[in-house]
């Protein structure tokens, strides 16, 4: 599984360079242009002579191709992933500061979804066709179906209206107030969570189903084994493929994700640093939170190949 696992991580160079080809470009094609901007907010009238020395000292005077090679030598080299355009500090600071609160999140959401996901998903199957059955998959279609941001906003506004309830806008810290920090983040990440465990769900019954018709499986209940020790002990351990599979696919979304939820419900997260800084065509900013996602998200990938061989012992890494 070593050198699996090297050939998979040297398999990551030319994806991750893919991936700050199509980061650092397609910022650019977002209508307006940061010079402009910062223009715009002058009091004073800027004359061409001013705008090309605000030009230059973003460094926007050079040609596109240039400015690449400065943003990925900086990576390469020094580790440095830049400069915001408009603090001038460095990035890496932002994303120290925000990181844990879009991981908390991301986390939580994660342990909702798969909470509730899997132990329906299970009876589902064991079920099949009872009542218990269509409830659950209608339940799943209506997690599926139900807009994450239509939920949030009208969990934000239903409760103000009725009760006079908002939620806190000051982040509480974990390490100051824990159960005031869960309280912050259980309710987002409730809605981060539904929305992903509709299609767990629905994962985890078919590949439940069609693992319960499996020979080995009809013999574990012939030898008299109880039903708890058939699904969990037999049957969930060779469904979880799929499913863990289907999780990883998920991760992607649940980041973007965290976009919208962030900015719903005040927390400062990733999310809410990519989009103030793509409003802003603060590049750098945004070329940084994006290039930091695709990364982690390709180690993600490697991780839940390697879950495989531990999930299923016919599963060998050459």
């Amino acid at each position: 599984m070593g050198s699996y696992t090297i050939r998979r991580l040297l398999l990551t160079i030319p994806t991750v360079f893919l991936v700050t080809l199509i980061v650092f470009f397609m910022i650019r094609l977002i209508p307006g242009d940061i010079v402009d901007i910062m223009v715009s907010q002058q009091s004073m009238s800027i004359t061409p002579v001013d705008r090309a020395a605000i030009a230059h000292a973003l460094g926007m005077d050079v040609p596109v191709m240039t400015q690449y090679g400065r943003w990925i030598g900086g990576i390469l080299l020094h580790g440095d992933l830049g400069n915001s355009l408009w603090k001038r500090s460095p990035i890496i600071n932002d994303i120290k500061a925000r990181w844990p609160v879009t991981f908390e999140l991301g986390f939580l959401a994660i342990l909702v979804s798969q909470v509730i996901a899997l132990p329906i998903g299970i009876y589902s199957a064991i079920r099949q066709d009872s009542i218990g059955d269509v409830i659950a998959r209608s339940f799943a279609v209506l997690c599926m179906g139900i807009p994450s941001f239509w939920l949030a906003i009208m969990v934000i506004v239903f409760p103000s209206l009725w009760w006079g309830y908002m939620p806190s806008i000051w982040l509480i810290s974990f390490t100051k107030d824990p159960i005031g920090n869960l309280a912050m983040f259980i309710v987002p990440a409730i809605i981060l969570g539904i929305g992903m465990a509709g299609s767990t769900m629905r994962m985890t019954r078919t590949m439940m189903l069609d693992v319960l018709k499996q020979d080995y499986i009809r013999t574990a209940w012939a030898k008299g084994l109880k039903e708890r020790s058939v699904v969990i002990r037999h049957a969930l351990k060779n469904a979880l493929i799929p499913i863990v599979t289907l999780i990883g696919f998920q991760l992607p979304v649940l980041v973007g994700g965290t976009v919208i939820i962030e900015n719903i419900f005040g927390l400062p997260g990733m999310g809410q640093l990519m989009l103030n800084a793509t409003q802003k065509r603060d590049y750098t900013t945004v070329e940084a939170v994006l290039f930091v996602s695709a990364f982690v998200m390709v180690i993600i990938n490697i991780l839940v190949d390697l879950t495989y061989g531990f999930l299923d012992p016919r599963v060998h890494y050459q």
